[in-house]
């Protein structure tokens, strides 16, 4: 340490020395801030008050300890340091009142271990204040000599005392402002919406990350180029945000306006937005602010929406065409009956049961009475009792609400709120479980219904056509059918006749299955060979008309000539089946043929190579026909 001045009392010069000094002090510290303004502030301050040390100090993460801002001694800035601020002069400076003690500061502060070890004589200091008289720190000036009580110098003191205050304040003011920007910055940036400001030009200023996503281009690219550049060449995208934009800078407000935009691999991005004017200091529009809640999934889905309910009314007025009952193919008495229940039936809202077995046409039926019902104009939903899953009948049926089950992550309607004010056309409705058919009795005897996972009832007008190839009365009698609910539906039963007791109708069958498969691959033929369409007609037809329809086209398919022939394995006959005398009946040949089929698949039954198929039977059906007909597996045929 340099060595110690006289420890007699100093002259206080004169009032021009002081000014002087004064003047130095202002002059050092008015061009500076921050550090350099409290090293320029304890420097000078040292200097006019004439001692050896001065420092400038702030509380440090509580007002127990201090940290210096400025540390002068012995002619040079000195390293910072932290202190505790018990045992010290400094505590009293921080209570808010000037700490003066002309001499024998070491000897009245013994745990100031600093003092002691400078030699530390005298201390003065005044604490710094806001403007609201809260203490935020402390000035303070001491030396190894005495320092007598000196007006003046005590007025200089704490003129800089004041200047120190309010460099101090503005400081931990521009700290909070820094430390807001950056709040402000990261909330920007980390924005769910999109950010961009434009210049009069429409070029960006500014974007965010989330805007930098959306349009999957960095910033720097961003920024380049024109914001309308980045719009969809459409009537919703380039043009109309032009306009938004523009009228903006003509000091209109935007809200909530639907824009087009194009990512960078040309996906559509759909955006709604709200645009404000910025202005200049003339109060002028001088650019405008935009924030952008991604769209894209909603406006998507609302198109979809759009496009699947024209197609929705497209396949209605095709299905009335096509499935129109009076285009029904059959001139047979039998068909002639079903056709006339039909009529009237059709124009009520009676429940229908149709009876049948597979591929009789209970579908095309069903079509008929609603295309010449009131309900025409409205859908026609079609349910498979059979292909629902066993655990997700009634959400199918009936629909959920989101949570109502694990994987109901959204409300889904069910297949009677789609069918609201048309018609539901249950098949193989034998096949529905004991809770769904109480469901579905409450629908037809209250016209209301519980959504799974629901707290309310629905309404519902919807008119039920049933159908199926069991013995419902059976069915009722074994219990696995509401008695209760056969009832309900079999107010008003059509049942169709099986293809080979309306052998009549097989030729025009035949022929117009003919037709429609020849149009299909794009071949012209000019009839049916007499042979096979003997064939045709002599053969029962276990799988019906959908069975004739699949062998038509396969043959089609197959034939080489102008004239369809049917390979007579397709519908080979056992020898005793050829004549009619020894043909013992209808059933018997049918039996013979399912064993034929079943005996070709090796007894499969499913899958592609199986003997339903090759029947053109459901394997359900192939199974109630094997069971009603009494066939089994022959054990000299099990392996």
């Amino acid at each position: 340490m340099a060595s110690m001045r006289d420890e007699t009392a100093r002259p206080s010069g004169s009032i021009d020395d002081e000014i002087a000094a004064l003047r130095a002090i202002v002059e050092g510290t008015a061009r500076s801030k921050g550090e350099a303004f409290f090293e320029s502030l304890v420097r000078h301050l040292a200097l006019t008050i004439g001692v050896n040390h001065a420092f400038v100090a702030e509380f440090a993460d509580d007002v127990k300890r201090a940290r210096t801002l400025a540390n002068w001694g012995h002619g040079e800035i000195l390293a910072n340091l932290e202190f505790e601020l018990a045992g010290t002069p400094c505590e009293d400076v921080v209570r808010g009142g000037l700490c003066h003690h002309p001499l024998g500061v070491h000897a009245k502060f013994p745990l100031d271990r600093d003092l002691a070890d400078l030699g530390i004589e005298s201390y003065l200091g005044v604490p710094l204040l806001d403007g609201a008289g809260k203490v935020l720190g402390h000035l303070a000036v001491y030396d190894e000599r005495p320092m007598p009580p000196e007006p003046r110098k005590l007025f200089i003191f704490r003129i800089f005392a004041a200047r120190a205050a309010v460099e101090l304040e503005r400081l931990k003011v521009e700290k909070r402002l820094v430390e807001s920007e950056r709040r402000y910055r990261e909330l920007y940036e980390e924005a769910p919406n999109a950010y961009v400001s434009l210049g009069e030009d429409l070029r960006p200023i500014s974007v965010n990350r989330r805007a930098t996503q959306l349009l999957d281009r960095p910033a720097e690219e961003l920024l380049r180029a024109s914001i309308l550049d980045r719009f969809a060449d459409t009537p919703s995208g380039r043009a109309r945000a032009e306009r938004a934009f523009r009228e903006c800078l003509a000091g209109e407000e935007i809200s909530g306006l639907e824009l087009e935009m194009r990512r960078r691999n040309g996906d559509a991005l759909w955006i709604t937005a709200w645009i404000r004017p910025m202005r200049g200091d003339r109060g002028r529009p001088e650019a405008v602010h935009s924030i952008w809640l991604d769209v894209t999934d909603r406006v998507l889905a609302e198109a979809e929406s759009a496009r699947l309910a024209e197609q929705n009314s497209y396949l209605r007025q095709e299905i009335n065409a096509v499935h129109n009952f009076e285009e029904i193919v059959g001139r047979s008495a039998a068909i002639g009956s079903v056709l006339d229940k039909v009529r009237r039936v059709a124009p009520t809202d009676t429940t229908v049961l149709i009876l049948g077995e597979t591929g009789t046409g209970k579908e095309l039926i069903a079509r008929a009475i609603h295309s010449a019902s009131r309900r025409a104009d409205k859908p026609l939903i079609k349910v498979n009792c059979a292909a629902l899953p066993a655990g997700l009948v009634e959400s199918e049926l009936f629909g959920h609400e989101k949570g109502a089950f694990t994987g109901a992550i959204a409300r889904r309607a069910g297949r009677f709120e789609i069918a609201d004010g048309g018609s539901i056309f249950l098949d193989e409705i034998g096949e529905l479980p004991a809770e769904a058919q109480a469901k579905l009795l409450r629908i037809l005897q209250e016209h209301e219904y519980d959504v799974v996972g629901g707290r309310t009832s629905k309404k519902v007008d919807v008119r039920v056509i049933a159908a199926t190839n069991r013995d419902l009365v059976k069915a009722v009698g074994e219990r696995s059918f509401r008695e209760d609910l056969y009832y309900r539906i079999s107010v008003f039963p059509i049942q169709l006749p099986p293809l080979r007791e309306r052998t009549d109708d097989i030729p025009l069958l035949a022929s117009f299955a003919l037709e429609n498969a020849a149009a299909r691959v794009g071949r012209r033929f000019k009839g049916i060979a007499p042979e096979t369409m003997r064939r045709l007609v002599a053969y029962p037809w276990p799988g019906n008309v959908r069975e004739l329809e699949n062998v038509v086209e396969r043959a089609v398919i197959l034939s080489a000539g102008p004239v369809l022939n049917v390979d007579p394995d397709t519908l080979r006959l056992p020898v005793a089946e050829e004549s009619a005398e020894t043909s013992s009946s209808l059933e018997q040949v049918e039996r013979d043929h399912i064993l034929a089929a079943l005996r070709k698949a090796a007894w499969v039954i499913e899958g592609p190579r199986g003997a339903a198929a090759a029947l053109g039977l459901h394997p359900n059906t192939l199974r109630s026909r094997l069971k009603k007909l009494g066939i089994s597996r022959p054990a000299h045929e099990t392996s």
